[in-house]
């Protein structure tokens, strides 16, 4: 009779999968299995055979199903598919998949998506969904656990001071008449920092978590550095006229992981990692030198300078006993080549072309790449002279007192290569002060963190945050990086960092104090 009980309280579907021999778990997968196998044979259909779009699809599932599963993982895939995608890579590297498969652009632009482009909102990008997404989870455990209070960022007052008047410079812009499809463009990369910068303490919460996201930059970054080795191989060893075989931000992200080595080795950190990059630095430098960015090169000895103040006396000059001899060999290898056009003289060459403005000195490109952004320059600063206080607001293209060469980038007169003059041009005195108000108190708070930090490898992680963006403002300066999606998401991700680096260092020691004595 009891049995008998149990077969009837049972619903229509267990009768189903009791007929067919299934638990509850193995009908669930099935049931998954073939609805979205369903769902991929009709974009197939609907896409004509579209691998792609069955790739993404299957992709998209995969994210979700990770996400629901654990915000964390949901988090760390996210900052792995932005640091493995591509959003403006060299005309060579279009063909990739990194590319096509559209991360960063407007959904109404991707062509595997059928009728995207009658999508009137589409002007939203597949990396904004996904963000939307991971912040609409975290909100909802949020409400089902009932705890409503957030975890605090890094010196968030001189955060949201920045944030905010970023945001007003916007809607000031368009109230001057700038165009809304420009300002986007121009605002999006650093609301993108803004969201990491306040999201990331939220999501990472142990010792174990940060060590996971440090996984994925390496793997994501070395990824990249391959690439492009690949690229530079199928060209037979070489550049072949091509300016750069690599994305411009991927050298920025291979310098920051150079340093992250260095802080492993003077700190004797994660022996997995160390490792890892160990094997990884000739990949990472070579992926370096291919990328051709000058930029990157000037960042280096800003960055190894930070690198080097923000060590304890005793440490500087163990770091020194070091670096001794490899400075002196890249001084020796300087002079062998300051002059040289032979093929190993390209890193030399680079430097030279940041140094020197001198044209018999440059190259005819590097001449007239110099050339090119010091009209910009004069141009920016006529700008801030007409409108010294608010700016002239996103979406207004900025005063062009010297014609320039039309290069055919329709967002050039809207940002032009030196992103720190241009976000003065942009948001004024007032705005501009507040930008630096905020990277310079994180760079001090980071300072005093690093300098309490008791754990070697949060250590190492905390010196490579604040180099990071020293690394980052310097590039800028001569590139349009702070517009660049990947840049922001990437900075935003570390710079979040320091709140739960200093809190779990807190509990480590704590748990330590707390640990009896075994002797």
């Amino acid at each position: 009779m009891s049995a008998r009980l149990n077969v009837l309280s049972l619903s229509w579907p267990e009768h189903l999968w009791a007929f067919l021999g299934l638990n509850r778990e193995l009908a669930s997968v099935g049931v998954v299995t073939i609805l979205s196998s369903l769902l991929l044979a009709l974009i197939c259909i609907a896409t004509d055979g579209s691998g792609l779009a069955g790739i993404g699809f299957l992709s998209l599932l995969l994210i979700l199903t990770i996400t629901l599963y654990r915000l964390d993982w949901g988090f760390f895939t996210f900052l792995g598919i932005v640091l493995v995608c591509d959003q403006f890579p060299p005309p060579e590297l279009e063909s990739y998949f990194t590319h096509k498969i559209g991360y960063f652009a407007n959904i109404k632009t991707i062509e595997y998506i059928p009728g995207a482009k009658n999508f009137d909102a589409g002007v939203v990008n597949p990396l904004e969904l996904h963000l939307l997404f991971l912040l609409f989870i975290w909100l909802l455990i949020l409400a089902v656990k009932k705890r409503f209070k957030g975890n605090r960022a890094p010196v968030w007052g001189a955060a949201l001071l920045f944030f905010s008047a970023l945001l007003w410079s916007f809607a000031y812009g368009l109230a001057r008449g700038g165009v809304f499809l420009p300002a986007l463009w121009e605002v999006r990369a650093m609301i993108y920092l803004g969201v990491l910068y306040f999201f990331v303490p939220q999501v990472i919460h142990s010792k174990e978590q940060v060590e996971t996201l440090v996984w994925v930059c390496i793997a994501a970054i070395a990824f990249k550095a391959f690439q492009g080795i690949a690229h530079y191989v199928s060209l037979g060893f070489s550049f072949q006229e091509i300016s750069t075989l690599t994305n411009h931000e991927d050298p920025v992200f291979m310098l920051t992981l150079l340093v992250l080595l260095i802080a492993l080795l003077q700190y004797k950190g994660h022996p997995q990692q160390k490792r890892t990059l160990l094997w990884l630095l000739v990949p990472l430098l070579l992926g370096f030198y291919i990328a051709q960015r000058r930029a990157a090169y000037a960042a280096i000895a800003p960055s190894l300078i930070v690198f080097v103040v923000l060590l304890p006396k005793k440490d500087q000059w163990r770091f020194f006993k070091v670096a001794a001899p490899i400075l002196v060999i890249i001084m020796m290898y300087l002079i062998v080549f300051w002059n040289s056009h032979n093929s190993l003289a390209g890193p030399a060459q680079m430097i030279k072309s940041g140094l020197t403005t001198d044209k018999s000195q440059l190259s005819t490109e590097d001449y007239y790449s110099n050339l090119y952004r010091d009209v910009e320059k004069f141009n920016l600063a006529m700008t801030v002279r007409k409108s010294p206080i608010l700016g002239i607001g996103f979406g207004n293209k900025y005063e062009k007192v010297i014609t320039l060469l039309d290069l055919g980038v329709s967002l050039l007169d809207y940002i032009p290569h030196n992103a720190v003059m241009w976000l003065m041009a942009k948001m004024g005195m007032l705005g501009f002060f507040l930008f630096w108000f905020f990277l310079n108190t994180f760079v001090f708070r980071g300072a005093s963190v690093f300098s309490r930090l008791q754990d070697p490898y949060l250590k190492a992680v905390c010196i490579v945050i604040i180099v990071a963006v020293v690394n980052q403002v310097v590039v800028s300066y001569f590139d349009l990086q702070l517009t660049y999606y990947r840049n922001m998401v990437y900075l935003g991700a570390l710079m979040g960092l320091l709140s739960p680096i200093e809190k779990i260092d807190g509990q480590l020691a704590q748990a330590q104090a707390d640990r009896p004595d075994r002797t």
